[in-house]
């Protein structure tokens, strides 16, 4: 079995490129004849539900929220020293899709980081600026959960990091 087909009810969870959320029910569904299970999963941040078969729910990346420790690291991250990336925007930002994608935290934070210094250089590009924003939105989201704090404490603590370099 695996994780995603461990998913419970009132579980928080972490769908990529689309925010934090809880599974509020599973469901059976009628389609093509047949019944499929499917997860109910509130996303506060655009205040839907969605509804995501069992089976796909891995493949999508859905996916528990991190323990503690994993957010910590995630918080050093952003302060780490990092490579220069390139100046050509659509390289970049093909390369930070696939990794939203992925949706890990620590390629989530990755991210923040190098759009956040990338725009102390230079404007980013509007669908840039747009992929910065969710990702520091679900960072910041993740991590509050995650270590239980509110996301102005969890923003501040982000930014300390990111100011630090």
């Amino acid at each position: 079995m695996s994780k995603a087909k461990g998913f419970q009810v009132n579980q928080k969870v972490v769908y990529p490129s689309q925010g934090v959320g809880v599974i509020t029910a599973i469901q059976e569904k009628e389609f093509k004849n047949e019944k499929v299970p499917y997860y109910m999963i509130y996303l506060e941040v655009s205040d839907m539900t969605i509804m995501v078969p069992v089976d796909k729910a891995e493949g999508l990346g859905i996916r528990p929220i991190v323990p503690s420790k994993e957010a910590q690291k995630a918080l050093e991250l952003i302060g780490e020293d990092f490579e220069p990336i390139t100046s050509d925007w659509k390289e970049r930002y093909n390369k930070n899709l696939d990794l939203l994608k992925k949706g890990s935290v620590s390629d989530i934070a990755t991210i923040v980081r190098t759009l956040y210094h990338r725009s102390k250089v230079k404007e980013l590009p509007i669908l840039e600026r747009k992929l910065y924003d969710s990702a520091l939105k679900l960072l910041e989201d993740e991590i509050s959960y995650s270590l239980r704090k509110t996301r102005e404490e969890v923003e501040h603590m982000i930014f300390t990091r990111l100011e630090s370099r």
